[in-house]
């Protein structure tokens, strides 16, 4: 609306047609119309100076249809006419000129045509406060900026990434420090966040980041889970709902919590060294509890006690144990009934040799499923490589295609010294199929090298110890300084060459 009440004020004080319109933001003709009518209806800036504009201007134009007020604009018509190439508020503002004068009115300056644009802009973008339920979400993200700890080996400054979680009814937050944003400690930093909560929540809101969504399985409607992330929510019975890319607004909770969190901690441990990941975080958990203690600046409670009194009752009772994180690996089952993982051997069914199958890896235990079945279970090895971890029931004893008489039988065929060692490496095992990957590699040495050559390796190994090893063997056929110079294969000899007399060289008497 005109600025009545300023123009009549500045003519009562003597100012300029022209530094009137241009402190009033409008035209000198407006200014010049405005003086003309307070003249005609005897209005002076004595009696404007207790009116609004609105007043002011029914005063001065009683015949004026105010239905239509001078700065009607259709603001849907010029959202979508911006959208199109080529077009310009400059270009709709003139076209907006036209039609007011086709209709009488007075049209908008350039500058208040775009004033109220963007009001209306701003209008279209207010956000709506959406009141929150206790216990209804969590919110987790990682802050943008990172802390540091010290190496204490090499004086390296090293990065410690800041996981939060902000519960949007009470704000109540938790943080905590982890070297790296892998899948290893996003995990982790769930287990230890419901544990400091002390109990769940029906909805996790995650960022839409690799660790919680598989984004080659993913599309604009649906959010593939993690494997190990979707089985951490099922274990503490909670639905994850990942929000959108590029929309902050679907974790508003954590989004602002991040930015406070970087100035009441990251920013006020700066001055202090840390030499551990544990030092760091016990600093974090004291200035943590001080920023949940704190009263909010509009309110006379803090983010603890709204959380204490209203949000804890209401979240539901953490599961009997905590989650375990979770490794998937896939493999072939080998011919002796057996899956490497790690280093280490599990035994499964024998029907499932040259089979596919994954492989389900915690810190404790080892499940290994087929389609979708699990098919066997272990006690997790640790410690010294190689170790086997056989159930007695996964093998048959009417499954012969490779059994321990067939490497006996084929180690006798190359030399007494190679059968041996075949009979030691299956003698040496608690059950005999833990060695058939070792005499087969040993017996295989013989295609490579030659049996010769392998039964000298195998004479000097049992020289030296009574526990050969298919390593043993194969160093020496690759390394040992004192092994004997063999012919190669096809050089002993040809049965067809001629064989000549003594009379043919020496001659005869």
């Amino acid at each position: 609306m005109t600025k009545y009440r300023e123009i009549l004020r500045l003519k009562h004080l003597g100012f300029s047609e022209r530094n009137i319109a241009r402190n009033a933001g409008v035209s000198r003709n407006t200014v010049k119309r405005v003086a003309q009518a307070a003249s005609a209806n005897n209005i002076d800036w004595k009696t404007a100076e207790q009116m609004d504009d609105a007043t002011i201007e029914n005063r001065l134009f009683p015949n004026r249809k105010t239905s239509e007020p001078a700065h009607t604009i259709d603001f849907e018509y010029i959202r979508k006419e911006l959208m199109r190439n080529g077009v310009t508020k400059k270009l709709l503002w003139t076209e907006y000129c036209e039609s007011c004068r086709l209709c009488n009115r007075e049209p908008l300056m350039y500058s208040q045509f775009c004033y109220y644009i963007q009001q209306e802009e701003q209008k279209r973008r207010a956000t709506m406060h959406i009141p929150r339920r206790p216990a209804e979400m969590v919110e987790v993200d990682w802050a943008g900026d990172p802390a540091h700890i010290i190496d204490p080996d090499t004086g390296e400054l090293l990065n410690a990434y800041l996981f939060v979680a902000t519960l949007p009814y009470s704000q109540y937050t938790y943080v905590e420090a982890f070297l790296d944003e892998k899948t290893r400690n996003w995990i982790r930093a769930h287990v230890h966040m419901y544990e400091f909560f002390g109990g769940v929540t029906t909805m996790l809101v995650p960022d839409n980041c690799t660790t919680a969504v598989n984004h080659a399985r993913s599309d604009w409607y649906t959010a593939a889970l993690n494997r190990t992330y979707g089985e951490m929510a099922e274990h503490y019975g909670t639905a994850v709902v990942p929000a959108r890319v590029r929309h902050p607004k679907d974790k508003a909770s954590v989004e602002g919590n991040v930015g406070k969190i970087s100035s009441w901690i990251t920013a006020a441990l700066r001055n202090e060294e840390f030499f551990s990941l544990a030092e760091l975080n016990a600093a974090i958990r004291n200035r943590l509890d001080q920023f949940n203690a704190r009263p909010f600046q509009k309110k006379e409670c803090s983010r603890q006690e709204i959380f204490e009194n209203e949000e804890r009752p209401q979240l539901r009772p953490l599961p009997a144990t905590p989650f375990e994180i979770a490794e998937w690996k896939t493999s072939t089952v080998q011919f002796n009934y057996h899956i490497v993982l790690d280093g280490m051997y599990y035994s499964v069914p024998y029907q499932y040799i040259k089979k596919q199958v994954e492989s389900r890896l915690t810190d404790s235990t080892v499940e290994v499923y087929y389609e979708h079945e699990r098919i066997a279970s272990h006690a997790r090895l640790h410690g010294r490589p190689s170790q086997y971890s056989t159930v007695k029931s996964h093998s048959h004893q009417g499954y012969l295609e490779w059994d321990g008489e067939r490497f006996r039988r084929w180690a006798t065929g190359v030399g007494e010294n190679t059968a041996a060692v075949i009979n030691a490496l299956l003698s040496g095992s608690s059950a005999e199929q833990q060695s058939y990957r070792s005499c087969m590699g040993v017996l295989k040495l013989g295609k490579r090298h030659g049996n010769a050559m392998l039964e000298w390796a195998c004479e000097r190994t049992l020289r030296y110890t009574s526990r050969p090893s298919y390593k043993n063997i194969r160093d020496l056929l690759l390394c040992g300084s004192d092994r004997p110079q063999t012919k190669p294969d096809g050089e002993k000899g040809s049965r067809r060459g001629i064989t000549r007399g003594a009379r043919n060289y020496g001659g005869s008497k």
